[in-house]
């Protein structure tokens, strides 16, 4: 499955958004049953979904079912096999145990954590690492965290997230790299600063996360653009690999004027996998 660029929540009780997200340039469209629907609202949401029958092209489809152990959870559970759906969202996860109590239930159907969203969760990341899991990736979020921690605010006093929120982010990026999943960056807030989000992704891309989640459909295409590798990226990453192909036995060597070793061969062939 190619892994997602943009993932676009999308409140599963409102035909009118799931229309404009199914219809988005979204590579992932999230069909959310949990944080954006009133409880009230939940059964009418998951009878949407049911009643959303096959897909034709367009982005992968994904539910965010409500978290394990609840009641709602147990319902979200029933509905999923009826709908063209990808995989699951799985919100509150705490550790690789979550995720194969999920998997148990839902068969071999591709699994996307949040991993952040309590404060026990911040000391399982490494539990991921289950190579027989159904996990294909993992995501933070600093909303539920802060509202776990008791923070008043989840920003210094400069606006930047404040350490523990960095903390969990970091340590979302190495657990799903050590988990050999997809790394998805957390939400933008500010779907009206197109700037901001373009150089919050821009540094997510950098770091080595390959895709990031959105709110609203106007954030999709910045995403995108974002996590697509340019042109000069990927001559450079031919290049890398190019030479390594024709000197299989080098350590070090140069190209482009710069001393590249293996680490940079690796990059290079994942900038090369993101292309595709």
């Amino acid at each position: 499955m190619t892994e997602p660029r943009s993932w676009l929540f999308v409140p599963a009780d409102s035909e009118k958004k799931i229309g404009k997200a199914i219809e988005s340039d979204a590579d992932a469209v999230i069909f959310d049953l949990e944080d954006s629907v009133d409880f009230g609202q939940k059964a009418a949401a998951r009878q949407i979904l049911r009643e959303l029958g096959k897909r034709s092209g367009g982005p992968q489809w994904w539910v965010r079912i409500n978290p394990l152990r609840t009641d709602e959870h147990r319902k979200d559970l029933e509905m999923l096999g009826i709908a063209d759906i990808h995989g699951v969202v799985l919100p509150k996860a705490e550790g690789g145990a979550d995720v194969a109590e999920l998997a148990h239930r839902t068969g071999n159907i591709p699994i996307h954590a949040i991993v952040t969203e309590t404060a026990a969760s911040l000391f399982g990341l490494l539990s991921y690492r289950d190579p027989k899991s159904t996990l294909s990736a993992m995501s933070w979020g600093a909303e539920d965290l802060s509202a776990a921690l008791g923070a008043s605010s989840k920003y210094d006093a400069d606006g930047s997230l404040s350490f523990t929120y960095k903390l969990a982010r970091s340590l979302c990026l190495a657990g799903a790299v050590a988990a050999g999943v997809q790394p998805v960056d957390g939400v933008f807030a500010d779907f009206r600063d197109e700037k901001g989000l373009l150089a919050e992704a821009q540094a997510s891309a950098r770091e080595g996360f390959t895709g990031k989640l959105a709110i609203h459909p106007a954030q999709v295409g910045v995403i995108n653009a974002a996590f697509t590798p340019s042109a000069a990226e990927l001559d450079h990453a031919r290049a890398i690999v190019q030479a390594f192909d024709a000197e299989p036995d080098a350590g070090v060597l140069s190209v482009g004027g710069r001393m590249v070793d293996r680490p940079h061969l690796v990059q290079a062939r994942r900038v090369l996998d993101r292309a595709k």
